[in-house]
């Protein structure tokens, strides 16, 4: 009898998890393996792709082994990381370089004076910095980390990445239909380094290292495998995922967005390819959303644990006043302003540290209903309600402040991390599990619908931001 349930591998940027999947979207079986990056100096982030690669498969072969068999295997990923390795013996050449890594903020700079725009956080210059440190004639493949997952889950026989990571690259064209060969030449890379671009939910060869050696049906950035693993299919459906930072993504259709970064700080990515066609929408960013509530706790010794923050909090009705902007790594969406600082205000003598909690998780929201209402003006369009997931979505504070200061039902994930079941639906999709986009989108099932309950001074959180920006005058300058 086929099996009816997809193996998921999502790879993140601090773990490894594979789980089980069935058809009524049910985690089954889950196995995780840390895998944290290094920093060898400020700013370089650094993973080792051969440890990444042993990982990947102890935990596949654990969640095969206590629940398979399966239809099909899907992946998940973190984006924009980059990995070289040489053709013939699969082995890596360098360090994989994270996607956080800002070694080459340099280079984007000098290249966009030549008219050509990548940013840090895309593999481009990455790729280009893996190159220099080669010897030239070698017969080598690059990838992000789905390209290298494939690789190594197909023993060898896959090069190819999906369309919604191939997007984030900075090597594409605008439309995203090949690579882009003044990107390419500016850069030197050779195109025979680069993987085929293929479907982000289709058949794509088999996972030959697996017991069974099941078929490799999806391949999903990880904000685009959360965004469908919300049941985020039709035009309009839009999800927060709230991790260290945030990211919000919103499906918009057929049509790639004419603009390269919205006016209201937005840009567009290919949410999924199927048959050969994207489908686009948009992404907003904010730069710190959880590493606030780490700083709480690791920084400030305000609270134990992340999970104390809601008791804390509760402790006081409202903050007194006292507000507090998440600008500790500068605001992305909507200002894109790097040289923006965290910013308390309002502190007076009787402050005190359940105020400052409160003041930070309602400083989270409000700049979470910045990037709702940037996306709403870039996509022209109405959030009617916003789902979340990531580890915040289970803080009751945070999550009624988020839906005070977006004034936005907010429908609560099933799982903490969608990423895993949007990869088992793109597999899912490819093999049939799933038949169409209808069926995914009936799968969404929130845990809670939490509606809003006030309606913050939300003039008085864009005074708040306006005395956060432009701290630091010289970083505030770059625009990438």
């Amino acid at each position: 009898m086929t099996s009816e349930r997809v193996l998921v591998v999502d790879v993140g940027t601090s773990s490894v998890r594979a789980a089980v999947v069935d058809t009524r979207a049910r985690l089954v079986g889950e196995h995780r393996e840390p895998l944290l990056p290094s920093s060898p100096t400020p700013g370089l982030v650094e993973f080792d792709p051969a440890v990444m690669a042993e990982v990947v498969l102890t935990v596949a072969r654990a969640a095969l082994e206590r629940h398979g068999p399966v239809a099909a295997v899907g992946v998940a990923n973190q984006r924009g990381s980059a990995v070289l390795w040489d053709r013939a013996s699969g082995v890596p050449v360098g360090p994989g370089i994270g996607w956080q890594d800002l070694r080459t903020v340099g280079r984007c700079l000098e290249l966009q004076a030549e008219g050509i725009r990548v940013a840090p956080n895309h593999s481009a210059t990455k790729l280009e910095w893996l190159l220099s440190q080669t010897e030239r004639g070698r017969d080598l493949c690059f990838g992000t980390v789905d390209a290298w997952v494939a690789w190594t889950l197909s023993s060898g026989a896959l090069h190819v990445t999906d369309a919604s990571n191939a997007a984030l690259t900075g090597l594409r064209t605008r439309d995203d239909d090949d690579w882009s060969e003044p990107t390419l030449a500016a850069l030197q890379i050779p195109p025979a380094v680069l993987p085929t671009v293929v479907d982000s939910a289709g058949m794509v060869g088999e996972a030959r290292a697996l017991p069974g050696a099941p078929p490799i049906g999806g391949l999903l950035g990880d904000q685009q495998a959360s965004l469908l693993g919300q049941g985020c299919v039709r035009p309009g459906d839009a999800k927060i995922t709230f991790g260290t930072g945030a990211m919000l993504d919103i499906v918009v259709g057929p049509d790639r967005p004419r603009f390269d970064r919205g006016p209201a700080g937005t840009f567009p990515i290919v949410t999924r390819r199927v048959d050969g066609a994207d489908t686009w929408g948009l992404e907003a960013i904010m730069l710190a959303a959880g590493a606030n509530v780490e700083w709480l706790r690791d920084d400030l010794g305000l609270i134990p644990d992340a999970a104390a923050s809601h008791d804390v909090a509760s402790r006081c009705p409202d903050s007194g006043d006292v507000w507090f902007v998440p600008a500790l790594l500068g605001i992305a969406t909507p200002f894109w302003d790097y040289g923006a600082r965290g910013t308390l205000l309002g502190l007076t003598r009787g402050t005190t540290a359940a105020h400052v909690v409160r003041a930070v998780l309602e400083g989270i929201a409000h700049t979470a209903a910045d990037l709702v209402d940037a996306t709403q003006r870039d996509a022209a369009t109405t959030i009617p309600a916003l789902r979340i997931d990531g580890g915040m979505s289970a803080n009751p504070t945070f999550v009624q402040a988020l839906a005070d200061a977006a004034q936005l039902p907010v429908e609560i994930a099933p799982v903490r991390e969608a990423t895993a079941l949007g990869a088992a639906f793109a597999a899912g999709l490819a093999v049939g599990i799933w038949p169409d986009d209808d069926a995914v989108a009936a799968t969404w099932a929130p845990s809670e619908r939490v509606l809003p309950a006030g309606r913050p001074d939300r003039e008085r959180w864009r005074a708040c931001v306006a005395r956060a920006r432009d701290w630091i005058p010289e970083l505030s300058a770059i625009d990438l």
